[in-house]
Order: structure tokens, then sequence, then C-alpha cells
């Protein structure tokens, strides 16, 4: 069987949908393009995908990630992946739309495992410039950013800081700022509320959207697959979650009313 890995963005209405929604809405789909998905063996089979991260519901995202079996032995081709995504974006409903398609070993480590950081960006209401940086600089400056969190009926305690791995101010909004931050996924992934909650009060997003995701790949960071599909990297992991940006390759893409980020292209 072939595998392919397939990256989506996931705008607009839909982004209230949930994330085993979505997992449904993928199934439909690839009946209706009539692609030809391997199925589990046994009293109910179930089509052979395995998605990336959960989004949380009301965050958009340019970068989703799915693998997919595929019944055929052959090699996947460059014509084969751009007709998968035309069948599968003309059955797609509207918010969610294929931007690469490319094989993948089975050799690769699951997309939950190979991922170690997210780019998200966040439009905060009622923070001006000033006020934005100076909290950044707070965060950035802590040696720890120890919270108490309760996790199946027990408070467990955990320092944040390490997985907060950078932040920026980018701009002033009509209603606030906008910022860039790549939060940490291993051994948790930290989500957007947990880490605005870190300002004292909690800041507020208007808006969420995960930019870009991560793995390493030796001593680079990569993206499981950029929007110019070539074969989808191995997923090499490593002990470091924390690249300068001169090791960083930035192979995603933004949409184009935005500024060209580290983590963001």
């Amino acid at each position: 069987m072939t595998r392919i890995r397939v990256r989506f963005s996931k705008l607009g209405k839909i982004r209230f949908t949930s994330h085993r929604d979505v997992a449904r809405i993928w199934e439909r789909t690839l009946r209706k393009a009539r692609i030809e998905v391997a199925y589990s063996e046994g009293f109910s089979p179930r089509p052979k995908l395995s998605f990336g991260l959960a989004l949380s519901n009301g965050h958009e995202s340019l970068a989703e990630y799915l693998e997919i079996e595929l019944v055929t032995d052959e090699e996947l081709t460059a014509e084969g992946a751009l007709k998968i995504k035309e069948q599968l974006n003309i059955t797609l409903p509207v918010g969610l739309e294929v931007q690469a398609i490319a094989a993948a070993s089975r050799k690769d480590e699951s997309l939950q495992q190979s991922v170690r950081s997210c780019t998200w960006r966040f439009d905060i209401d009622d923070l001006d410039i000033s006020s934005a940086q100076d909290w950044v600089d707070s965060v950035l400056g802590a040696e720890e950013i120890v919270v108490e969190r309760e996790r199946k009926g027990k408070v467990v305690v955990e320092d944040l800081r390490q997985q907060i791995l950078f932040i920026q101010v980018v701009e002033a909004t009509d209603h606030g700022v906008r910022l860039l931050a790549e939060l940490g996924t291993q051994p948790r992934a930290l989500r957007p509320s947990e880490f605005l909650a870190v300002s004292d009060p909690p800041l507020k997003a208007r808006y969420v959207c995960r930019m870009n995701q991560w793995m390493l790949q030796g001593d680079e960071r990569v993206e499981p697959l950029s929007v110019n599909a070539g074969p989808a990297p191995f997923a090499t992991l490593a002990d470091v979650t924390r690249r300068e940006s001169t090791n960083v390759r930035t192979n995603g893409r933004a949409c184009s009313d935005r500024p060209n980020q580290p983590g963001v292209n």
C-alpha cells in the first residue's frame, strides 16, 4: 500500500467544526472523490487515516496534516498527486482546501510524535503595542512560569516557560495588537488558551491561526510537508526543542496580507 501525506487549510466558518467532525468530513470526501483508500480488517472496517495535532474549535489554520493509506502499491507521481488534490478540492466543503500532497514513508514517526512545535498568530483585543511588548519581554525574560493544572482529578504543577519558544509583536490592529508565537508540542502541546492565560489578567484573542507546524530533520527544523510539495520529509526526532533562526528553513505559506516573520514564509 502507498501512504500519502496531505497538507490542508481550515479557514472561515468551518473553524467551529470539531476535530472529530473534520475527520468524518474527510471520510465522506474520500468516498465521494472515489479515492481508493485502504481499510482496516475486522468487524467494523475503518479507512486508514491518521491525523496530526488536533486544532481547537474556533481556531483557523494554514497548516493541518493528514496521512492516508491507499490500496495501490504504485509510486505516487507528481501527476498522480495533482489529480488527487484536484479531486479532493472539488469535493471538500468550503473552508477546507488541500494545499499539497506527497508520498510519505511507512517508516516515518506519526505526525503527532514528530511535530515539535507550532507557530501561531494571535490578534489580541484591548492591548497596545507598548503594553504588548512589555508583556512579551516579561515572559521571555522569566526563568520559569509555573502553573497548577488539574489532570485526571489530580493537581499537577507545570513549568510552561520551556514550551514558549518565541514571541514577537507584529503590528497594531483596529482592536489591539497582532502577535506571533512558537509553542512547543512535546511532551505535551502548549495550547494557545494556556499561553494567553500566562498574562495577569489573561489575554483575550479575537483571532487565532496556526501558521506552521515544525519537526526536526537532523539539526534542521522543517515542515512535515511544504506547500511546494516534494517528498514528505522523514521525521527524525531529537532532544533539541529550540533552534536558532540560522537553522530554520521556512517552507510554509501565510496569507498574502500577513508580513514575513520567523517561522512564516
